[in-house]
């Protein structure tokens, strides 16, 4: 039996190399190699074609793509077919010193000869079998050669390897003539190259594979340390290489491989002497953990400080030891290789320390804003509420009452993050509100409970200054995402946080208030019904149609709403949590409730949202209007709605009136209004969360960073400094604080420059010189923490179908073999259990799609005999010991293309072990595509499966990072690699540094909101946006007439938001920020005269059809109507959804015969 999951883990990786590469030392094979061994074999140089390929076919998994909601990327269309060739040579290119003159070279092979056998016929009489049906015996050859480097006088040489039958070493040995990197490298270096190449006679066709050499390797070895390869862009302007420079400047990498991959390893003294060729590289990735640090974390501890003091006293600790920790450092650059003061790195670091040191005032300065009375009572209900909402969540499925778990603490991380932050929230007009805070940690550091815990803050401190009134209520923290899966597996954490606050609020209404803590999901209507619904609409995903098919059937029909379980008490819901309220025929509301009946011993509720207390749940667009939930989680492509729906404004606090028996507030949007007028538009939002930050990025993150023009202006209000102003001082436009977070970063200053018009960026924890310890978090060894294990797999001369399908068989094979060796169900804590299910992951739909057809039918089928397959040298012969029959379900999958309401479900079924009771719905393999490269929260699964390098390199290391999570379950990820792809290709064959590396390979976004296409998708929408929601009466549906009320000085706060905006959105010399904003206020003014021109002509003017037949001022882009318009008519067309920016398109090339031109 295996004890632990990293044991497991070898396992799995032993059987996998085994059965694709190979070899037992003197195993017997029931058939040719070549047909049992997967890569890892030469063939003779001089071979036919015909038995140099394994079939004819191209290196695609394709199927016809099938439209999905907008969250995968599209791939571009498949390369020709093509002839697939096994390699000839393979072998490695490295740098050598000045004094270097002889290298040891080790080649090692595996000879296979048949073993010759004969068979009596009908008619008694014996001869001999044909090769395809006899036996193979390995034969292990090892030869070592002396490389004099003096002998090497042409520019390649060829060294005969003794009794090898016509294998060689092909020598290339060459002086470095780039001036650039001869200036960086140690004088007399060389670089050479060695590969090893098979130039047998080639055999007959049935023995082809006696002139092959198997499980290939070649070693050299040095005594004098290997040179390592230098990188041209040390020498760089640009902050994040510089600083990359600084932080890689120990990380090298020694060789790169040709037909193979490299790997080298390093003596005590940390010198590099030996360098060997690998077919399936392996290498851990580290993993990053928050340090423990002096100080309080306790949360219930924090909530229950008696006084100002008492918490300091708790806060102060972390404080002082960070300046500790700054001082050692500063103190520790004297002592560095960094090229001494005035040096590029030495300039790094001591702006990284700087950095730090200014990140260090702000958490101090956050303790401080203590000293105000209602900021130490927000901080204080805020880790009340932020402990109560952890201990709800770690009782889900638990056999422990929420009392009984484990007392939950911050991070320290999390604790200052939230404490950096406090100053911007509790002052609007302090200069911290203008900085954005980034987040930056590793995927599942914990960086949802940091920007939770400031959101808490943010919410009570807005309701203790103002419980009584109005002016408390409205959003106060918008969350944004980019994903669905994202959105979900986040509502479900934000829920309960706001349920927590809900209870504590109606413990304490004097000085909370009477407005209930709600939470609303502002997304498209595939995930939530946008609207109410009624008797006699034909509208299938209406609240009322949703609830009505649920309560009707709620095994065929999904829930209203992407939740499956309460998120107090982890109750699943039934038909009964849903209720449409006053009538199921004219409803205004979609109540929730919970219908978990049981009690504690103490005979209190388990759950108390149920009856006259619903959950604080709003997911339908017409009610988060009306109700305007306190927090709220959206898309960044929701805000497409803004020039359409007039009600969008009142998310901004644009309202009028206010219903105190129904709690609703009602804005010039509404036609029929209720309640009393109010004096003063609402508060804006106080904090907005951006979360992934890497994702908004190219076309999409170009209209976000365009419609954030809109919001931006739309959430900010004027402030007075109070008492009263300083000398010199007058009023001041304060913005919302905007926080994000990322795990992969790269030039973030000039991407959120350009998506939010701000210069001030700061990075939390801040960098250190050292990129194992910026003291909140530290980067351990495996040996303290298992981090993840990457291997990877490439086989030229096979197709990738055959690739996919062989490692797919070896794993779920292996897994059920190590599920069974451990106890199988009767251990509920197998170790195998995170690798029994195998996680696909796709670059396209159009793969996943031809991947998905390999597992139903070849995988699942094979797997079900797959211990069929032994040697016949195994000692036991009834079995194979690497492996176990499997049969398998259907495989599941996380892609656009499935609703939510599945991708809900898939996702629970994903948390169950194939030990627990209901592991009927356990999962064998799911497929995904880069939906899940982020918001996939499940700690049990620990095996990935990538097939081809995807686009970026953020992509990669986020997707990757789904599994292994648990450091008790930790990671495989094995990246299937095409040769025939050239970025595929270097990846693999520099595997080993690359991922060593591969946060400094994260790749800069692009966004460009004002560039020429984007302001041609986009202006009509934001002029039309900001002009409805900042003047009330253009604010109506019928509204749109009313622009004749307003001349060109009226319309002047449209104009010179949007061409001030795009003047300050990046880093343009004055003159081209000038002309760019001329340019587009001329283009603006030209919009605004067109727009009265339309509605001079047309009369009683609306902005969509929503009242009776007046004709509409917008178009969809996609809407057939539009092109029947007059050309200015057709200025106004917008976008429903940010994503859809272009149509896809798939281009052939042909020549002019008409015949397609292949791709060679």
């Amino acid at each position: 039996m295996t004890s632990t999951s990293a044991e497991v883990r070898s396992q799995l990786i032993k059987a996998l190399e085994m059965d694709l590469i190979g070899a037992k030392p003197d195993e017997i094979l029931p058939e040719a190699p070549t047909k049992w061994y997967l890569s890892g074999f030469l063939a003779p140089y001089g071979v036919p074609q015909s038995d140099r390929s394994d079939d004819f076919g191209d290196d695609e998994i394709d199927e016809a793509s099938r439209t999905g909601a907008g969250d995968d990327e599209k791939a571009p269309e498949a390369a020709a077919a093509r002839k697939a060739f096994f390699p000839s040579s393979m072998g490695v290119s490295f740098l050598i010193a000045d004094g270097v003159t002889k290298l040891k070279a080790i080649a090692s092979w595996g000879d296979y000869e048949i073993i010759p056998e004969e068979e009596t016929n009908a008619e008694g009489k014996t001869k001999q079998k044909s090769a395809s049906q006899c036996k193979w015996q390995r034969l292990p050859q090892q030869q070592t050669l002396e490389i004099n480097l003096a002998e090497i006088t042409k520019s390649s040489q060829q060294i005969p390897i003794p009794h090898s039958n016509g294998l060689f070493l092909s020598i290339s040995l060459r002086n470095i003539t780039d001036s650039q990197l001869k200036a960086i490298l140690p004088i007399g270096t060389r670089a050479i190259s060695i590969f090893l190449v098979n130039d047998r006679a080639p055999a007959a066709d049935s023995e082809r594979d006696r002139a092959f050499i198997f499980q290939a390797n070649l070693e050299i070895q040095s005594e004098i340390p290997f040179v390592p390869r230098p990188d041209p862009r040390i020498s760089n302007n640009d902050p994040d290489e510089r600083l990359a420079d600084l932080q890689y400047r120990h990380d090298f990498e020694y060789a790169t491989g040709h037909n193979v991959s490299a790997d080298y390893e390093l003596d005590e003294s940390g010198q590099c002497k030996r360098l060997f060729t690998t077919w399936i590289p392996k290498t851990d990735v580290e993993k990053v953990i928050a340090s423990q640090v002096a100080g309080e974390y306790a949360i219930e501890t924090l909530a229950q400080a008696s006084d100002v003091s008492s918490l300091k006293s708790m806060l102060d600790p972390m404080v002082d030891a960070y300046q500790n920790w700054i001082l050692q450092q500063k103190t520790a650059l004297t002592t560095l290789s960094l090229g001494g003061e005035g040096s590029q790195r030495n300039d790094t670091a001591n702006t990284l320390l700087h950095n730090a040191d200014k990140t260090n005032e702000r958490i101090r300065k956050g303790i401080n804003a203590m000293d105000d009375p209602q900021v130490f009572q927000a901080f204080k209900l805020a880790n009340q509420a932020i402990a109560i909402s952890i201990r709800q969540r770690n009782s889900h499925n638990s056999e422990k009452t929420p009392q009984e778990v484990e007392a939950p603490k911050w991070r320290p991380f999390q604790l200052a993050f939230i404490l950096n932050n406090i100053a911007g929230i509790a002052n609007p007009l302090d200069g911290d509100r203008e900085i954005v805070d980034l987040l930056f940690f590793p995927t599942g550091g914990g960086k949802t409970e940091a920007y939770l815990g400031l959101a808490a803050f943010t919410l009570i401190l807005r309701r203790l200054r103002d419980p009584k009134a109005e002016g408390s209520a409205g959003l106060s923290v918008l969350m944004r995402y980019t994903l669905r899966l994202l959105t979900l597996d986040q509502l479900g954490r934000a829920a309960t946080l706001i349920c927590a606050l809900e209870t504590i609020r109606q413990e304490n209404v004097n000085i909370l208030g009477k407005h209930r803590f709600e939470i609303g999901l502002w997304v498209g209507q595939t995930a939530t019904p946008n609207r109410m619904g009624a008797k006699g609409d034909k509208n299938p995903d209406s609240a009322r149609q949703r609830t009505i098919n649920f309560k009707t059937d709620s095994n065929r029909f999904p829930s209203p709403i992407p939740l499956e379980n309460c998120p107090w008490c982890g109750e699943r819901f039934d038909k009964n949590s849903f209720s449409l309220y006053p009538s199921a025929d004219n409803p205004t509301d979609l109540v929730i409730t919970c219908n978990n009946r049981k009690t504690y011993s103490d005979r209190k509720p388990v759950c108390t949202f149920k009856g006259a207390n619903p959950l604080p749940i709003i997911a339908v667009d017409d009610q988060i209007y009306r109700k305007l939930p306190a927090f709220m989680i959206a898309t960044v492509d929701k805000f497409a709605n803004l020039p359409w729906v007039g009600e969008t404004g009142k998310l901004f606090g644009k309202v009028s009136h206010y219903d105190d028996k129904t709690g609703n507030f009602y804005s010039e949007a509404d036609q029929h209004k209720a309640g009393k007028a109010l004096q003063n538009y609402l508060p804006p939002p106080d904090l907005i969360i951006q979360d992934e930050l890497h994702l908004i990025s190219g076309p999409l993150g170009t209209m976000v960073g365009l419609y954030e023009t809109a919001i931006a202006a739309l959430c900010s209000r004027t402030l007075t400094p109070s008492p009263s102003p300083i000398e010199g001082e007058g009023s001041k436009i304060v913005r919302p604080k905007i926080v994000a977070s990322t795990a992969t970063v790269r030039r973030a200053t000039q991407q959120i420059k350009a998506l939010f018009a701000r210069e001030n960026v700061h990075i939390f924890p801040p960098p250190s010189p050292d990129r194992r310890d910026s003291f909140f978090a530290k980067t351990v060894t495996t040996s303290e923490a298992n981090g993840r294990t990457y291997l990877g797999i490439a086989a030229q001369g096979r197709s990738l179908k055959v690739v996919l399908l062989r490692t797919y068989l070896a794993l779920l094979s292996a897994a059920q073999r190590e599920w069974k060796a451990n106890g199988g169900k009767d251990n509920p804590k197998n170790p195998a259990d995170p690798y029994m299910t195998l996680l696909g992951y796709f670059n396209s739909l159009r793969e996943l799609g031809g991947s998905r057809r390999i597992v139903e039918d070849e995988v699942s089928t094979k797997l079900q005999k797959f211990s069929d397959r032994r040697r016949i040298s195994d000692s036991d012969k009834s079995r194979n010991q690497d492996f176990s029959d499997r049969t398998i379900r259907a495989p599941l999958e996380l892609t656009s293309r499935v609703s939510t309401s599945e991708v809900a479900d898939t996702k629970r079924r994903l948390e169950l072990g194939f030990a627990e009771k209901d592991s009927k719905d356990s999962v064998d393999v799911a497929l995904a595509t880069n939906m899940i490269s982020v918001g996939l929260d499940i700690t049990r699964l620990g095996l990935m499966v990538v097939l081809g390098q995807p686009k970026t390199a953020a992509e990669y290391i986020q997707a990757t990072s789904r599994v292994g999570r648990d450091d008790k379950r930790p990671g495989l990820v094995i990246t299937l690699l095409n040769v025939h792809r050239p970025r595929d290709r270097s990846h693999y064959e520099r595997f080993k540094h690359w991922h060593t590396i591969f946060y400094r390979a994260v790749e800069a976004t692009s966004v460009t909101p004002f560039s020429p296409r984007a302001v041609d998708r986009g202006l009509a929408g934001i002029t039309v946006a900001l002009a409805r929601h900042h003047y009330k009466d253009l604010t109506t549906p019928l509204g749109a007439f009313k622009i004749l009320n307003h001349n060109h000085d009226d319309l002047d706060f449209v104009i010179d938001t949007i061409s001030q905006r795009a003047e300050c959105h990046g880093n343009f010399p004055s003159d081209e920020a000038e002309a760019m904003r001329k340019k587009l206020r001329d283009r603006i003014v030209d919009l605004l005269d067109t727009w009265k021109v339309i509605a001079n002509e047309r009369g009683n003017l609306q902005y969509q059809k929503e009242e009776g037949v007046a004709p509409r001022l917008l178009y969809d882009p996609l809407d057939p109507d539009l092109m029947r318009q007059k050309p200015n008519y057709r200025k106004f067309k917008a976008q429903r959804s940010l994503r859809d920016v272009e149509k896809s398109v798939n281009l052939w090339i042909r020549n002019p015969d008409g015949i397609d031109v292949e791709d060679e």
